[in-house]
């Protein structure tokens, strides 16, 4: 998936090749190479027909992955001695992830090593 797929054409050719009945991506710059956790266009079924608009490129991440984030960005603040909250906060945090749906992700580079 790093960074196979590219954008290099404009945005009527898409709408003719798929058929397009909505647009909703505005002004499509080429992309050279389109790399997770960014927005890319992408052509879905809706209710008028097909639509083209963009989306987070990538895959998602697991709910080990979404708490081991959330822990180590804990860490790092009660190091710096940015929290105010008590040890239960992190249990907050733990049970909103645990208990969200697939597809919510924490900020673009939480889940960095």
């Amino acid at each position: 998936m790093c960074n196979l797929y590219s954008i290099t054409t404009n945005q009527a050719a898409i709408i003719a090749l798929f058929r397009v009945v909505n647009r909703y991506v505005g002004n499509l710059a080429p992309m050279p190479g389109v790399f997770p956790d960014y927005q890319a266009p992408i052509v879905r079924n809706g209710p008028d027909g097909r639509e083209l608009a963009t989306a987070r490129w990538g895959m998602p991440s697991s709910s080990k992955a979404l708490m081991d984030a959330t822990k180590k960005r804990a860490e790092k603040l009660q190091v710096k001695g940015k929290t105010r909250a008590g040890p239960g906060c992190l249990n907050r945090i733990s049970a909103s992830i645990s208990g969200a749906s697939a597809g919510v992700r924490p900020p673009r580079g939480a889940a960095e090593g």
